[in-house]
């Protein structure tokens, strides 16, 4: 599997990630201010051929209780937007609370205000792309009934 691009979509501000070329680990890019969808699209496609690829991946923001809002319909249509002008797969992978946990390790981590905000959209994309990966890997965690795991004594 090559390298994969992960977007948190917004209207003014779109959060860049990337995985490496295993695709198990994600690392946030940039945040790129667009002032259209058309202008986002072109910047993903831009930053898709530069950075070489193979799928995109983008966080619909869903509302709590599983519906759809305003904002997760904006992104849908960014996303079939993207799809025909990149001519790349593009998945989509519930973004819920993204920008909430990374605010939150921001806060924690006592970054400024300023900081946060100039940091917080690329870290949500690298929150969402490492999920998808994750997500993606399936299991692997450590199981107790695996006798191969069996001290031999």
């Amino acid at each position: 599997m090559g390298r994969i691009l992960g977007i948190d979509y917004g209207t003014k501000r779109m959060g860049i990630a990337i995985s490496d070329a295993t695709a198990m680990l994600s690392t946030p890019v940039s945040v790129e201010s667009v002032h259209s969808m058309d202008e986002a699209v072109t910047v993903a496609c831009r930053i898709a051929r530069e950075r070489g690829v193979e799928k995109i991946v983008v966080g619909i923001p869903v509302n709590m209780n599983g519906t759809n809002g305003p904002m997760a319909l904006e992104a849908m249509q960014f996303i079939e937007r993207l799809r025909g002008a990149s001519g790349l797969p593009v998945d989509t992978t519930d973004e819920r609370l993204s920008t909430s946990l990374v605010e939150r390790m921001l806060v924690d981590a006592d970054v400024s205000r300023g900081r946060r905000k100039e940091v917080r959209d690329k870290l949500a994309a690298q929150v969402i792309l490492q999920g998808y990966l994750d997500a993606k890997a399936g299991p692997q965690f450590y199981n107790p009934d695996d006798d191969s795991l069996r001290d031999p004594d």
